[in-house]
């Protein structure tokens, strides 16, 4: 097998992988009391596909953010809303942070990439859940109801954009920044493992200032 085969089979091995463990992170999700409603969880399934942003390019983190909530659609009770939204705000975040750090790979340009990924990602938030998540999830629980758990928080709020604004902006670009905090710190020992050879890893890896 030559090279050129050897790295597919390693790409497709290892962003399955990584595509089943962010499908588990998913479920490894808990609430941030006093921060955010608690109907808001937070979970670190992004992460994984950072990793394969990184390690294989933006395609890769897109790829790994599809797969995994398509799995997960096969068990959510969402209606696919859920995870459609999940997708397309992923899929922001690990294809910029990707794209930037294909064309710096430094760890310069990872904290760019990712803090770039993670503001989009952010903003993005703001439409998808104002016009697509929180009106399906009206049909379970009232705006007023929604409203009321933020005001519980922060009593001043008059609207559910408020909100996003106030409490849900920061809670996504700090979740992404989260992600790329633990990239960080695993990055470089996973390394050897995702690109098949330690050697190569050190010429293409190599840290800069």
């Amino acid at each position: 097998m030559n090279k050129k085969q050897t790295f597919k089979v390693r790409y497709l091995a290892l962003t399955g992988m990584l595509a089943a463990l962010a499908f588990v992170l998913q479920y490894l999700e808990f609430p941030v009391p006093f921060l955010i409603p608690s109907f808001i969880k937070f979970d670190f399934s992004d992460l994984p596909a950072l990793i394969g942003a990184f390690a294989y390019g933006p395609i890769a983190g897109v790829v790994i953010e599809l797969v995994k909530n398509a799995l997960h659609c096969l068990v959510s009770q969402s209606a696919t809303v859920g995870e459609l939204s999940n997708f397309i705000l992923g899929a922001v975040f690990t294809f910029t942070a990707g794209s930037i750090y294909k064309y710096k790979k430094t760890k310069k340009g990872a904290l760019i990439g990712a803090l770039s990924g993670s503001v989009l990602m952010g903003l993005i938030s703001i439409p998808s859940n104002l016009f697509v998540v929180y009106p399906f999830y009206y049909n379970f629980m009232p705006e007023e109801v929604v409203l009321g758990m933020y005001q519980a928080l922060l009593p001043s709020v008059d609207s559910i954009l408020a909100c996003l604004l106030i409490f849900n902006l920061p809670f996504t670009i700090i979740k992404g920044l989260i992600s790329l905090v633990i990239t960080l710190l695993i990055y470089k020992p996973l390394s050897p493992i995702l690109h098949g050879s330690s050697q190569s890893v050190g010429k293409k890896e190599k840290d800069k200032e």
